[in-house]
């Protein structure tokens, strides 16, 4: 949705009317000391009438006095105060030159000035984002340092990114008439820095305005053919969302809830997003017709909601409780898709009048500046505020990343994936959300990481699986003679959620022997293909399949942790005899419910022969990746065998001429059952948590059978597990081995 701009009352001369103009600012808010702010845009008009225009490289730009008196208007909307808007009516006769800043801080305050000069440093950004010119000497440093200013002053006083906002608000709202190339430059920046930073701030109509705007100058295409379909069904939209509002206004009042009920606008731009992440046409979305309830308290939050999902059906997975758990930026509301009257998707949002206000003005509805009183101290202002003392972390990485990286650091994604944490000193470290204390201890130093044994967080020591959260302190515990482990780049395991700390990992393991990491890949390949009871594998084509040229490179990448054991056993399933390697894994695959020996044609091919029933053999249970052969038996179709069943010796002596090579589809469907012996130290609740790893890891469990040693206290499970490849046996495995008390865990051989 974008805004239109309003016209500015005017006197007889054809020049603004400041009084009037100040009276439309105070039916907004509510201003203490009003003379200042009129004495303010008197001397900007006067500034910009004072200018020499031969001299001003402004003079092309917009209006500095206009322009001042439209931030002014933003910011009272949002509930600032008299300050703030009177830094923002000087604001730009400062930058322009056309004012000096001492003259404001004398005629207007100390305050008012440090506004405005937080608000120029701001400019740092801009310069950031202009990767097209090449600094001059020196030239880096100080865009460095302007930028560590600007994020201080941020911290310092939050009215200055308030300002800033507005600012950049005015900016984008001015280019419609300008060239092409600048009004893509300005969207740029307004879309990758300060559409986010109202984000994050809870400022949701600036949010939107300038994602909108910006939107439209960067896909002119996609915006007008949005804006296009809203026009064209605007009458039959608000025709039924009169009729939703009636009806819901009715079933309201008959519970005694007191709520005001209105049609919410369509921001073209959201719009466009949920079209591309759900891949979806504009007639698919859930909230092109959208109303928004507001109620006193938060117990008719829910009250409502249980009537509208009386009213109407309610779409699965379409409801969000942002109330039980608010957004990052402090945004609280209940979200719900219903199937409306005549059957059409509506979407209700349900909220307080106080979540309301504050979704519109974000940490403006906390932040009240009166003369000798103190700011607000609600949990949501102070969550905000910390947020904002965050960014100080930038200092630290701008260092080493560069500022073009800085867009990368504010982005909606990265910045809402991200958690902070402690170091013993105080210093904070911005790390992925889930790194773990050995993320971190990379974070730190690379020699910290290969020498860390072990970690506190709040003083309590802690696995290094640990997953890190936002305002925990974490010390990092060392040894001299440490050395990285094997397991920490399992991704099983979950010693490591970081690129990063992989990266070094890897690179130490590359450093080391060669010789060494063949023996270690080997012996690791090895373990892998005894526990899945895989044999007969040519390790010179998996090196082929894996871009590797011999064996011994095979074995040294797998060695050094440059190549995954789970894309090994991907590269051998595809490389045996007569099998194919799947392509791809689908999260959800129908499970066949029928006789568990009983199998399609479509999951295997038959040499020369169609239309054949098949069954798998119950003696070795083959799986997708084992070598495979078939046998006609009489009656009962082809039983497919493992090649290295002990059953097929008999076979083979008795009726050769009955062996038929078989292969697997491509496009297998189905799950396979495969025998898996447990050994474990028995314990009490062990038979729980090994259904509790195959119900994460969605595995069914067949069978199971039990055998207890009670003189050795030790227990011998045999499972039978639904799987579907060699890759996800080997995980589940894995997860199964990490268990406590669990000493071995292992595929049954054939007999």
């Amino acid at each position: 949705m974008v805004k239109v701009r309003e016209d500015y009352p005017e006197s007889v001369d054809g020049e603004v009317d400041i009084a009037a103009w100040l009276k439309r600012i105070e039916e907004k808010t509510q201003l203490e000391e009003a003379f200042k702010l009129q004495a303010a845009a008197e001397r900007s008009f006067r500034a910009e009438q004072e200018c020499d225009t031969a001299q001003n490289v402004w003079a092309d730009s917009a209006s500095s006095f206009r322009t001042g008196l439209e931030m002014a208007e933003i910011l009272a909307e949002l509930q600032l105060d008299t300050e703030a808007l009177v830094a923002s009516v000087l604001y730009r006769a400062v930058r322009e030159g056309k004012l000096p800043l001492e003259q404001v801080a004398s005629q207007f305050g100390e305050q008012v000035a440090h506004l405005i000069d937080g608000v120029q440093r701001m400019a740092a950004i801009s310069l950031a984002q202009n990767q097209t010119i090449k600094p001059v000497l020196g030239q880096t440093e100080n865009q460095l340092h302007n930028l560590r200013k600007m994020l201080v002053a941020m911290v310092d006083d939050v009215r200055v990114a308030l300002i800033k906002l507005a600012e950049r608000t005015c900016a984008i709202r001015a280019v419609k008439e300008a060239a092409e190339e600048k009004c893509r430059k300005v969207a740029r920046e307004v879309f990758d820095i300060y559409a986010p930073l109202a984000h994050r701030l809870g400022i949701g109509h600036i949010k939107w305005e300038l994602e909108d705007l910006s939107f439209r100058y960067l896909h002119p295409r996609a915006y007008k053919k949005i804006a296009s379909l809203l026009d064209e069904k605007r009458l039959e939209r608000d025709a039924y969302i009169a009729k939703v509002v009636e009806q819901l206004n009715e079933s309201l009042s008959g519970a005694s809830i007191h709520a005001q009920v209105t049609g919410r606008a369509k921001h073209i731009y959201s719009i466009w997003r949920k079209m591309k992440r759900k891949r979806v046409d504009f007639y698919q979305i859930y909230d092109i017709r959208a109303v928004r309830v507001l109620v006193p308290t938060v117990r008719d939050c829910y009250a409502c909601l249980g009537i509208v999902h009386s009213m109407w059906q309610h779409i699965p997975k379409e409801f969000d409780d942002y109330i039980a758990t608010p957004k990052e930026n402090g945004y609280r509301s209940l979200h719900t898709a219903v199937l409306g009257p005549d059957s059409k998707v509506l979407e209700v949002q349900i909220r307080t009048h106080d979540m309301h206000e504050e979704s519109e003005l974000g940490v403006c509805a906390h932040w009240h500046y009166k003369e000798g009183a103190k700011k607000s101290q609600t949990d949501s202002y102070e969550d905000k505020i910390a947020w904002l003392r965050q960014v100080l972390e930038w200092q630290e990485e701008l260092g080493d990343a560069g500022l073009s990286d800085l867009v990368t650091q504010f982005s909606h994604d990265v910045i809402d994936e991200r958690i902070y944490v402690f170091t013993p000193d105080g210093h904070v470290v911005d790390l992925a959300s889930g790194a773990t204390p050995l993320d971190f201890a990379y974070h730190i130093h690379t020699e910290v990481g290969h020498g860390c044994r072990g970690a506190k967080v709040n003083g309590r020591i802690v696995p290094l699986t640990y997953q890190l959260s936002t305002g925990e302190q974490v010390e990092v515990m060392t040894d001299k003679k440490g050395q990285p482990s094997q397991d920490w780049l399992n991704p099983h395991l979950g010693y490591i959620r970081t690129s990063r700390a992989r990266a070094k990992i890897a690179h130490w393991f590359k450093q080391q022997d060669r010789e060494q990491n063949i023996i270690d890949g080997k012996a690791m390949l090895k373990r892998e293909l005894s526990r899945l009871s895989l044999s007969s594998v040519d390790w010179a084509e998996v090196a082929a399949k894996v871009n590797l040229k011999t064996e011994e490179d095979l074995y040294a990448s797998v060695g050094a942790g440059d190549l995954k054991l789970s894309l090994v056993l991907n590269a051998i399933q595809g490389v045996l005899p007569e099998q194919v390697e799947r392509t791809s894994l689908e999260p959800i695959i129908p499970i066949y419910k029928g006789n568990r020996t009983q199998w399609r044609d479509s999951d295997l091919d038959i040499h020369g022969i169609h239309n054949l029933v098949t069954q798998i053999a119950g003696c070795c249970h083959p799986v997708p990746g084992d070598e495979i052969i078939g046998y006609v038996s009489v009656g009962r179709g082809i039983t497919v065998h493992r090649k290295d069943c002990s059953m097929l010796g008999q076979i083979k002596e008795r009726h050769p001429e009955r062996l038929m090579e078989v292969s697997w589809n491509r496009e297998i469907e189905q799950v396979y059952p495969v025998e898996v012996n447990l050994h474990a130290y028995d314990r009490q609740g062990l038979l729980k948590d090994v259904a509790m790893v195959l119900s994460n890891e969605s595995v069914n469990l067949t069978a199971i059978n039990s055998l207890s040693n009670q003189g050795e206290n030790t227990v011998l499970m045999k499972l039978t597990l639904e799987i579907r490849s060699l890759s996800d046996l080997g995980r589940m495995l894995t997860k199964l081995s990490q268990l406590p008390n669990v000493t071995e865990v292992s595929r049954v051989s054939p007999a």
